[in-house]
């Protein structure tokens, strides 16, 4: 055993040495004390997994709504959420918590569903007669341990129509991770692309609520995602949704889609996304990996899930 001392590599040199080290010295070739353990290293802290998914006029109870299903087919949705694997999913077209704790197992998730009531309208589901239209609204499903405080419905996107949806807005706070703000919106349909559609007046005029709430978000310290249903092919070039809100005014507007240029692979009729995780220049420097879930049988919902994994900071 050797110590080195400053000037003396692999050598012994007690004239240099101070009275105290030498005696450290000593207990330590006597086995008369012991040296200081190091302290463990901490963990590092795992990846923040979102996802978003639309779930087709998900009911609470059998056999109810445009999208009837039976207790294999919920067991099935069940399935495929829990393989997600997700933090935090933004979810869409769901009833009421009861019916989205019958996919989300409330032992594992807590739910975060939109407060709106609707006009209580009951339509007729568009092409399925002797079926009735049951409310559609977004929200959360959260992985327990993963702390989150609730902020106020974006109400704004509703346009002053009860039936429109509204928002669900959350600062999340994963344990080891930077908090990230999020936002689950489900759009107006029918204006995927243009603007010479019937719908597209509606969409064009929360398209500015959400930029709204995109340069608030930009010009605070949390990084954030818009997460859910656009109703809106937003990777088409030139699109005019996306350069509004992609405008990097704030800084941080500088926005990025986790899917990139990539395609949609869910049903060979539609080639592009409209269901999209919309991340803040923060958030997307930390991007690892972006991946649709596309179904192993038959189709669950006519959309399918979309997820993000993001670096802890």
């Amino acid at each position: 055993m050797y110590i080195a001392m400053e000037g003396t590599p692999r050598a012994w040199s007690t004239t240099r040495m101070t009275r105290p080290a030498l005696i450290v010295a000593l207990c330590l070739l006597a086995g008369a004390c012991t040296a200081p353990r190091e302290r463990p290293a901490t963990p590092p802290a795992s990846t923040l997994t979102l996802a978003s998914w639309n779930m087709e006029h998900l009911a609470e109870r059998n056999d109810s709504g445009c999208r009837p299903r039976s207790d294999a087919d919920y067991a099935a949705m069940r399935a495929y959420a829990e393989a997600l694997d997700a933090d935090v999913i933004a979810f869409q077209e769901v009833e009421s918590r009861a019916a989205a704790e019958r996919v989300f197992d409330p032992a594992r998730y807590t739910i975060e569903i939109e407060q709106r009531v609707g006009s209580g309208r009951k339509g007729e589901c568009g092409g399925k007669p002797g079926l009735t239209i049951n409310p559609q609204r977004t929200g959360f499903a959260i992985r327990k341990g993963v702390s989150f405080e609730r902020q106020p419905d974006l109400t704004d996107l509703q346009l002053g129509n009860p039936d429109l949806r509204s928002g669900v807005d959350l600062v999340v706070r994963p344990a080891g991770a930077a908090p990230i703000r999020l936002l689950s919106v489900h759009l107006k349909a029918g204006c995927n692309s243009g603007d010479q559609r019937e719908a597209c007046p509606v969409l064009f005029q929360q398209v500015p609520v959400v930029e709204r709430w995109i340069d608030q978000r930009a010009g605070e310290r949390l990084r954030f995602a818009v997460l859910g249903d656009f109703n809106r092919r937003l990777a088409l070039p030139g699109d005019a949704v996306w350069a509004d809100w992609d405008d990097a005014s704030p800084a941080n507007a500088d926005l990025a889609r986790a899917s990139g240029d990539q395609g949609a692979r869910c049903n060979p009729r539609y080639r592009d996304f409209i269901d999209y995780i919309v991340l803040d220049r923060r958030a997307s420097g930390g991007l690892v990996r972006f991946e649709e879930k596309t179904y192993a049988g038959p189709a669950l919902s006519d959309h399918c899930a979309i997820t993000a994994q993001l670096q802890p900071h």
